[in-house]
């Protein structure tokens, strides 16, 4: 029942998201870590504002500590990317993080961080899968541990199942095998330190923060008032359903921050989703700025602002106009399948300055391997004070120099027997629409992805983390990308 997509392991509360999974999930990645011979170190494990959030960490920990591997428990709701640094900067081989990122209220999950706080990859997700199914070929089958671990222990209240053994939360702290920690200054001082506070100082700029009821209201307040910014907060009360709304920076759900900026007079409006991971803005002029926007400001801004040298990355139904900034300053852009793991392993190789994909993550060189929410904010901020411009100029100039694209998306929801059906239809060349546009070629790299001939492009693929089928289409004209997303949406018979 456990099974991995892009980002994490993620399931409904009390369906599939319960104790017992959480457990199953902790001993595999015990009977991991003692095969690989790194149980000597411990296991970081944080979690976001979601319902049963701390609940789950102190669950998996409670085996961490059975099998005799400490387990370090940021205290405190914190942002993902914490965790991620955490991981990088103590070099620890593994870190898990409670949280089911954007989804809906209803789900919560478990992402799993690598070795310099990485995204698992598939290899490793795998793997973990793996160990899964293996521990539930044991029913009833006793764990191999220790003697101490097992007089501490609570046993199973189901013998027909496995037994996961589990020491006593307050006895693991008092044998050092839990130890609570946070460590959010190292963490935040280490973005302090990456970007031009002085500059930020002498802007006298005012932001306006939409944190959605997650975890990213105290990093970016202590970031912005630290570079003495006037901040303007709503949403930041601790609610397990996010306000009725999908904690996801949206055009939808950031109306509320796009009035607030505007009430304000605001030069920025950040928001970030349910677990800091991803970024959402709303610039001075009220306009809602699309993760496509946001990824290409700050290539823009490095390259030409910065003085940086170095290709960009993005995944395939992330915007070409990043692949245009970059040849207009003669660098490359690589297109990777979507999952951040690709983004960080194709930085790497290609020694890329900026990574990203169009629902909101991304990353810079040399901070952490994954999505950071909190930096990316602090480093849109930065642009506006260093450039003396608002977002809305910056973007003109952009277009100004490079041209303009526009970008159709699309989401549709399936039954299982529909969603076969939908599989089979998008393998067949054949059963592609007759576009009016010709074909360079044809990706099925993730999804069926065509690239015509004169640029522009469209996908179909289905989500990693949410029961969706989505469409995006790009072209150099708004009518033209929403009449191929049309096209496609016929064909495929998703006209409601």
């Amino acid at each position: 029942m456990i099974k991995f997509g892009t980002g994490g392991w993620r399931a409904v509360i009390g369906d599939e998201f319960t104790k017992k999974n959480i457990q199953l999930l902790s001993l595999a990645m015990c009977r991991k870590m003692k095969a690989e011979g790194v149980a000597d170190q411990p296991m970081v494990i944080g979690y976001d504002r979601r319902f049963l959030a701390k609940e789950a960490m102190q669950w998996a920990a409670a085996v961490f500590a059975a099998e005799g591997i400490q387990a370090l428990l940021v205290n405190k709701s914190s942002p993902t990317p914490l965790i991620m640094y955490y991981c990088m900067k103590h070099g620890l081989p593994y870190g898990m993080m409670v949280t089911a990122s954007h989804n809906p209220a209803i789900y919560n999950g478990i992402k799993i961080f690598t070795a310099g706080g990485r995204d698992a990859n598939e290899q490793q997700t795998a793997d973990i899968e793996r160990y899964i199914r293996e521990l539930e070929m044991e029913p009833g089958k006793q764990t191999s541990w220790t003697e101490d671990a097992a007089e501490e222990s609570e046993p199973s209240k189901e013998p027909e199942s496995l037994k996961i053994p589990e020491m006593d939360y307050d006895r693991a702290k008092a044998a050092g095998l839990i130890e609570e920690i946070y460590p959010l200054n190292e963490y935040l001082d280490s973005i302090l330190a990456a970007v031009d506070v002085a500059a930020i100082r002498n802007a006298s700029l005012r932001v306006a923060l939409d944190p959605m009821y997650g975890v990213s209201d105290t990093s970016l307040k202590v970031i912005l008032l630290t570079a003495r910014c006037d901040v303007f907060t709503i949403h930041d009360r601790h609610d397990t359903l996010f306000g009725g709304k999908l904690p996801a920076p949206n055009e939808v759900t950031m109306r509320p921050l796009q009035n607030y900026v505007l009430e304000k007079g605001c030069d920025i409006g950040l928001a970030t989703d349910g677990d800091a991971d991803r970024i959402g803005v709303i610039d001075d002029t009220g306009r809602f700025l699309h993760p496509n926007d946001i990824l290409v400001l700050l290539y823009y801004y490095l390259v030409k602002y910065k003085g940086w040298k170095g290709p960009a990355v993005r995944n395939l139904a992330t915007t070409h106009m990043l692949d245009k900034v970059a040849e207009k300053f003669g660098e490359t852009c690589s297109e990777v399948p979507v999952g951040f793991k690709y983004i960080s392993a194709k930085m790497d190789e290609t020694d890329a300055i900026i990574g990203g994909e169009s629902s909101g993550g991304l990353t810079v060189k040399g901070h952490i391997h994954g999505k950071d929410g909190v930096y990316a904010a602090a480093l849109l901020v930065e642009m506006i004070a260093v450039t003396g411009k608002p977002i809305s100029q910056i973007y003109r100039d952009i277009e100004a120099e490079c041209g303009s694209i526009h970008m159709a998306e699309r989401d549709y929801r399936f039954s299982r027997e529909r969603k076969e059906e939908l599989k089979e239809l998008l393998k067949d060349d054949s059963q592609l629409p007759v576009f009016p546009y010709e074909i360079d070629h044809i990706s099925r790299m993730d999804g069926t992805k065509v690239y015509f001939k004169n640029g522009g492009w469209v996908i179909a693929r289905f989500s990693g983390t949410e029961p969706l089928l989505r469409i995006f289409a790009e072209m150099e004209t708004e009518q033209e990308a929403e009449g191929v997303a049309d096209l496609v949406e016929e064909r495929l018979g998703l006209r409601k």
